[in-house]
This record gives C-alpha cells, structure tokens and sequence, in this order.
C-alpha cells in the first residue's frame, strides 16, 4: 500500500462526501426527510461537510426509520423513478424501513465479481434458505443467482417469528420452527439439483445433522454462502475443510442499512479465517469505542458504525447491532472487518435467532 494510492483513495472519497451533501441538500433533488432539517442542524452540509469525520456532525436519525412515511425519504431528484420499500429484521425492535432504487444493485454486481475470484460456479440453481418479504436480502441473492445466469430457489423464513419465540424462551417452538424451514428445503432439493446454497449458521447447523438431506445437497452444492448472524472459527473450519470441502465457501456480512460487506479471498498470513469488505465508497464502516465514539486502532474490537451514501438514500451516523474487528485494507481505501459478534450493550437486547 502507497501514500499515492491512500492519498487518492482519500480525495475519491471526498469528492464522494461533497456530491452526496450537494444531491441531498439542495432543495431540488433532496428528500424532505433532510431537508426539513437541514436549517436546525447548526451546519449547512452543502458547505461544512468535506470528508469522513465532517459526517460525525450529524445525529443519528435511524430510530425515525421505524416511523417515518417512506415518501419522505425519496429524493425529489428521483421522485419520477420506482423506488422500493424494505425492512430491517427487527433485531433491535420495531423494524426500520429504507427506500431503494438501483444503488445496491451496484453493490451486488460488485458481490458477484467477488464470488467469482473465490470460485463461484457460473451456472447452476440456486436455493435461497433465508427471508424474503419485506427484506431486501431476498431480492439480492435472486440478482445475484441472475447475474450468474441461474435460477433461485426460495422459501417461506420468517425472521421475526423466531426471534419471538427466543425473547419468549420457547425453545421446543424454535426447533419445531427450524424443522419446518428444513422440511421446505427438502421438497426442493428431493428433484432439484442445487449447485449454490445461501443459508444462515443456524439453520446451515441443523441442515447438517439431518443426514439423508445433508448428504444429498453434498452431491450438487459447489459454492456456499453463509450470512444473517456470526459463526465460530472453529465451526467455520469445520464447514470449509469438512462439511462442504467440495465447495467454495463464503460469508457476507451486511444489513437493509449498510448493503453487502462480502467476504474477500482469503490471503496467506490472514489472522481471521474471513474478512469482511464493506461496498466503497457508498457504505463508509467506522468501527469505535461505543464509550468514547473515538475510532479504534487497527486490530482492536469496536461498535460497527455506517454511513450510508448514495443517491439513493442518505444516512449517517448508524451505531449498528455489531461488534467487529478493525483490520486495514491492502489497497487503504475503507476498512476490512472481522469476527463479527453482537453487541451487548445498550438497553436492546440483540436476539439473533436465525437471521
């Protein structure tokens, strides 16, 4: 890594930070959620907004994402373009709501390229074992299965039912739960032969002690995705060297808020088995002392924080339900995490569930 390429790296990002404050602050292309306060801010974000920490001036609007009437979040510079609406997972309470037009098919376009150097095959079907609905994890993965020029198998997985069942310690029902996301799988996978299987750690578990079901998706899966919540080094070995070992396997971590942060191909000296990038420049990741909000030094453990930056959506500020690692990036454009885990502080209690 250069002082040129960090030097270039940071100018790119600040031409970024000053378009995205010039698209959501001027009165003809902004959207009224921001510009209804950009007069009680104490700063005009078209002029004093030049870089990184410029973005910390802002608060942290997230909680009105549970409320707000989505309309207002549609830039008036593409109110005349369809836009869609998605959920977060209600992890952390009542779900937060995003609009969405084109800005994370971008990101996934650049998720597919990164599946490709970790080996990916380019056809087969794919079966899609996480929530659809509200969610846009489910659009993704389907465009990602396209662009790969495949078809995508879904079914029914409702998040916020099991995370009910966890808050209300009803273990029997969440068994009974998984096993019925597991019998849906098996009514595919008994006629379809599935070359790429996009699953979360919990139920990937389960998938796996039931044998005759496990034994037949080891036939056809030769690429592997894993997302929704954390795994152990020591399980995720176990999946890459044992369970899947004929398969490409990768993570993605990630959230309606932040987008795709796919894991990159792993590289000799790596000390975590998987090492997350979120999508630059669109998702900026911070990682901070959730005490001081100072920036913890590299290969130090933090709050995840986001700002989202597209034309689409502006968003800064977002203390995230994560904790990861701070790792610095080869090429010293953003930032690259690892071992991702809850956070446990806070006054919500974070319910993983299965996704």
């Amino acid at each position: 890594m250069t002082a040129i390429a960090v030097s270039n790296s940071r100018a790119a990002l600040e031409a970024h930070i000053r378009r995205m404050m010039e698209w959501h602050f001027d009165p003809a292309t902004g959207a009224p959620f921001w510009l209804d306060r950009a007069g009680s801010l104490g700063f005009d974000p078209r002029t004093d907004v030049r870089d990184l920490a410029d973005l910390r001036r802002f608060p942290d609007l997230s909680e009105e994402l549970r409320t707000v009437p989505v309309g207002r979040l549609i830039p008036r510079g593409r109110a005349d373009r369809p836009y869609a609406v998605y959920e977060s997972g209600g992890t952390m309470g009542r779900p937060k709501r995003i609009v969405e037009h084109e800005s994370r098919l971008s990101n996934v376009e650049w998720v597919s390229e990164v599946l490709r150097e970790h080996g990916f095959p380019e056809r087969g079907d794919w079966l899609h074992v996480g929530p659809t609905g509200p969610h846009i994890v489910g659009r993704s993965v389907r465009r990602l299965a396209e662009l790969r020029n495949s078809l995508c198998f879904t079914i029914d997985v409702d998040p916020r039912w099991v995370k009910r069942l966890v808050a209300t310690e009803r273990p029997d029902l969440v068994a009974e739960y998984v096993d019925h996301v597991l019998d849906q799988v098996d009514q595919i996978v008994v006629n379809q032969k599935i070359s790429v299987l996009f699953i979360t750690p919990p139920i990937l578990e389960a998938l796996i002690a039931r044998t005759d079901l496990y034994e037949r998706l080891t036939e056809s899966v030769r690429g592997l995705i894993w997302s929704g919540t954390s795994i152990g080094p020591t399980s995720l070995k176990l999946v890459e060297e044992e369970f899947f070992a004929d398969a490409a396997v990768a993570g993605i971590y990630g959230n309606s808020l932040m987008g795709i942060a796919p894991q990159r191909v792993r590289r000799p000296g790596d000390a975590y088995r998987c090492v997350f990038r979120p999508y630059w420049p669109n998702a900026q990741v911070e990682v901070i002392d959730p005490d001081t909000g100072e920036r913890v030094p590299h290969g130090e453990r933090g709050r995840v924080l986001v700002h989202l930056l597209s034309e689409d959506m502006f968003l800064p500020n977002v203390a995230e339900r994560d904790t990861a690692v701070r790792l610095r990036p080869e090429d010293g454009a953003g930032v690259e995490l690892a071992d991702i885990q809850p956070y446990r502080g806070g006054s919500r209690t974070v319910i993983e569930g299965v996704y």
